[in-house]
């Protein structure tokens, strides 16, 4: 039954990563082909933004290293938006050379995560990025900025609200046309959530250029997501059956699942142009291939996997 709830928004875009946070972080590697199949009933089932994969070294993410094959297969796919991730400007010379025209950065709210993501201060990404995002917006092409640890780090603990302002403002500052923050580690709270986003709003931080990028670790994600929508937030990042985490994050669990957060957007009456059954049946589809049973309680409950 659909119930609206005062206060929320009318549409919700869905940023989907499965293709890309999701399967990197599987221990196996996917066949390109599989990839390409995965992306395209993605599609098909009503995703207009597919985060593709990413241009990272292949010894960080092996499970990646088709990028260049992989990315002319999804040529054919009109009017979806293709992201793909790039951490220097190597990275996003090959993006360039394939055609892509969206990409995205990903910086660090903590230093150690930082120095374990990319070997770097949370200053020296920033400042290594600088030449990506001014080269991405030179060639009119859409830069998103992904910023990990938002609300906690394995290392370090609790992450304090402005050291998150700051590096959200720097990212802004190079450029970056939307955000999206990242509760690597799955410990934030919806007060927490609410926090941060009055505080970036606070900061002259649009909020239709925050999306948000929850993990399930212990079991908040789709409460933090309510606390977004009530403050505005109409991007929200999902993976296709639950897949991924972070594997420079030990502690990182899967994503929000995107069939659990549609159910939710459905309930509410939120409008998202994604087709729940297909859906289900891509990420069933999907598990069947990976060999274990979607971790998505809604892909289980309408495809009838046992766990």
């Amino acid at each position: 039954m659909t119930v609206p709830a005062a206060g929320l928004p009318a549409r919700v875009r869905v940023h989907e990563v499965g293709a890309r946070d999701g399967l990197q972080n599987e221990k196996a590697v996917v066949p390109t082909e599989v990839k390409a199949e995965f992306v395209h009933r993605l599609a098909a089932a009503g995703l207009t933004t597919v985060e593709a994969t990413s241009f990272v070294h292949p010894t960080w993410v092996p499970q990646l290293a088709d990028a260049e094959q992989l990315f002319p297969l999804l040529g054919d796919l009109e009017g979806v938006r293709l992201p793909v991730l790039v951490p220097n400007e190597r990275g996003l010379d090959r993006a360039m050379a394939l055609g892509a025209d969206r990409v995205a950065v990903f910086a660090s709210a903590t230093e150690s995560f930082a120095k374990a993501n990319l070997n770097r201060t949370v200053d020296e990404a920033l400042a290594m990025f600088a030449p990506v995002v001014s080269r991405a917006k030179e060639r009119d092409m859409h830069v998103r900025g992904y910023l990990s640890m938002c609300f906690g780090d394995p290392w370090e603990g609790p992450v304090e609200v402005g050291r998150v302002v700051r590096v959200c403002r720097a990212l802004l500052d190079l450029g970056c046309d939307e955000l999206s923050l990242g509760d690597t580690i799955g410990v934030a709270t919806p007060g927490h959530v609410t926090a941060l986003l009055t505080a970036l709003t606070g900061a002259g931080v649009a909020v239709d250029r925050v999306g948000v990028h929850f993990h399930d670790t212990y079991g908040q994600a789709l409460a933090n997501t309510l606390a977004a929508l009530q403050h505005g937030v109409t991007t929200v990042d999902a993976s296709a059956g639950g897949l991924g985490g972070c594997p420079y994050a030990k502690s990182a669990t899967g994503n929000l699942a995107t069939e659990d957060l549609v159910w939710m957007l459905h309930g509410l009456g939120i409008e998202t142009g994604v087709d729940l059954g297909r859906l289900s049946a891509t990420s069933a589809w999907m598990a069947d291939r990976l060999g274990r049973p979607s971790p998505s309680r809604t892909v289980r409950a309408l495809t009838h996997q046992e766990q």
